[in-house]
């Protein structure tokens, strides 16, 4: 892979406003069980291998089976998540896609009657913010840290 310009090194200014969106996301409801596998899956779509690694690692860290992030990508065939996960899981697909049809209002109606206006604006908060971070790794091919 090509090396590319680091943006938070020559620009980090630039990265203010993306730390905003993380200090929120972090004061928010949001369990970290759903923020991590938001951003593992919206990772996943897009092919961010440096945010597949970073969020795979925290979610090993907070406490996600392994079992649950190798089988991530095959979430619908599966019980191993709950229905509130794959709700999750599900609108992290349809926005991170959102070129196809977006969020469907089957999507949307399950979402808001399950989680609640409150949460729900958190969840679609968390999933703009990581495929902001994916746009950026992968167009500047961040490196992955060991």
């Amino acid at each position: 892979m090509e090396k590319r310009v680091q943006i938070d090194a020559i620009e980090p200014a630039s990265y203010k406003g993306m730390f905003v969106l993380e200090d929120y996301l972090q004061k928010s409801q949001l369990s970290g069980t759903h923020k991590e596998l938001i951003k593992i899956r919206a990772s996943q779509i897009n092919g961010c291998p440096f945010c597949i690694d970073m969020h795979t690692k925290d979610a090993m860290r907070n406490g996600e089976s392994q079992q649950r992030i190798f089988l991530l990508n095959a979430w619908k065939e599966l019980d191993l998540f709950t229905e509130e996960e794959k709700i999750i899981l599900q609108v992290t697909e349809e926005v991170t896609m959102i070129h196809e049809k977006g969020l469907t209002s089957q999507t949307y109606k399950k979402a808001i009657e399950k989680f609640g206006e409150i949460y729900f604006s958190q969840i679609i908060m968390a999933i703009v913010t990581i495929n902001s971070w994916n746009r950026i790794a992968i167009s500047t091919h961040k490196p992955i840290e060991d």
